[in-house]
């Protein structure tokens, strides 16, 4: 199906998106999977293709768009190419936007022209070991001396951890206040007391570094309270439907990419004198995953008009969130059954794709979560 959310300025963007993709992701994948690690260059290389900072303000070096579906764009040719190496989507649609909403003047000065140039790579640290999809369980405390903050705590499965210059520390000010007592604090590169756990060994998207950060009174200066004290869990909500929908967009279009290529595999690859493809069983399971993957971007292209119109609520993208990724789920394990034992060989596509995009269902919000928005939502 023709799809219409797109205008010319954003398809000649994906062209410089694919560009990007094909000079710089394309031919350091395999190298960067292999070390576990993406070099620091392909930031910066993004940087000068204005593939990061396009959405920060001009003056800080952005090219000042609030227009999501370049984001969108960039989401989904990384998907399609199967190539992730730097966390663009968490550096533009995740943490990026707190530090163009919430910073304060002498902030940004600080800390935008790094950030939209790539040469500054952030993460945001949620997630603890003891606390995943609850937040209120978060235990990392910050506790004021001064003008200074001490944090103490740990987090673990932070995205970028490793590389990252600046992090978006999600800690306990008040422990009496329940929602009202937490609060976001950037902790910097070198902060004494601020030391970098595991680089987790994970199932897949091995290029992309996942760690365990540490916090022992780390202390931090007042001036790096990222938005207002006691604020940091409606800090968070504000922007986690576009966090879900970029989740949902990647793994669709994923899906897509997968689907695609199986579908040739069908037409190609012969069994009892005849191709796959043309079994009643897989030619009425390739037509139920190529109905699913309309329906679902249909549906995500709604949402994602609602985010350029300011409309996107939390229910949708919880949505749009748990629907895209476990249809992504099933039709990738459909696509390895279809091509049989080549599809769990690393060699092929598929195979990588199905280890890639387990995850999908889980950070951001688990499906569960995800389920328990919506049922709440309709007053249960």
């Amino acid at each position: 199906m023709k799809r219409t959310i797109y205008e010319a300025e954003h398809e000649a963007f994906r062209e410089t998106v694919k560009d990007y993709i094909e000079r710089e992701l394309v031919p350091n994948h395999e190298k960067w999977e292999a070390e576990r690690l993406v070099d620091r260059s392909a930031y910066v290389a993004a940087g000068k293709y204005g593939l990061i900072g396009f959405n920060m303000p001009e003056e800080y070096g952005g090219g000042g768009s609030d227009d999501f579906r370049f984001n969108a764009i960039i989401d989904e040719e990384i998907a399609k190419a199967g190539v992730h190496g730097p966390a663009l989507s968490l550096h533009n649609d995740v943490v990026g936007p707190y530090f163009k909403h919430l910073t304060n003047d002498e902030q940004k000065k600080r800390w935008l022209p790094g950030i939209t140039s790539g040469e500054t790579i952030i993460a945001v640290a949620m997630t603890e070991p003891g606390a995943g999809s609850d937040l209120a369980g978060i235990r990392t405390s910050a506790v004021r001396d001064g003008d200074d903050w001490i944090i103490n705590g740990s987090k673990t499965f932070i995205s970028s951890g490793i590389n990252c210059d600046l992090v978006v520390v999600v800690a306990r000010t008040d422990p009496e206040a329940g929602h009202k007592g937490f609060s976001l604090f950037v902790v910097e590169r070198g902060m004494e007391g601020f030391t970098r756990g595991r680089k987790l060994d994970k199932m897949g998207l091995h290029s992309q570094d996942t760690a365990e950060l540490h916090f022992e009174n780390v202390r931090v200066p007042h001036a790096n309270l990222l938005g207002q004290e006691g604020r940091g869990f409606y800090h968070l909500m504000q922007n986690l439907p576009s966090e879900r929908l970029s989740i949902a967009i990647s793994a669709i279009a994923g899906a897509r990419a997968v689907f695609q290529e199986t579908l040739q595999y069908a037409k190609d690859r012969k069994a009892f004198g005849q191709p796959i493809g043309s079994f009643q069983h897989n030619r009425f399971l390739l037509a139920e995953m190529e109905t699913e993957l309309d329906v679902t971007e249909n549906y995500i292209d709604r949402c994602l008009r609602g985010v350029v119109d300011g409309e996107l609520t939390a229910v949708e993208a919880a949505k749009a969130k748990w629907w895209a990724t476990e249809t992504a789920k099933k039709i990738v394990d459909n696509c390895v059954q279809l091509h049989g034992g080549y599809g769990y060989m690393m060699e092929y596509r598929v195979a990588r794709a199905y280890v890639d995009g387990r995850i999908q269902t889980i950070f951001g919000g688990t499906t569960e979560i995800m389920k328990e928005i919506i049922g709440r939502d309709l007053g249960l």
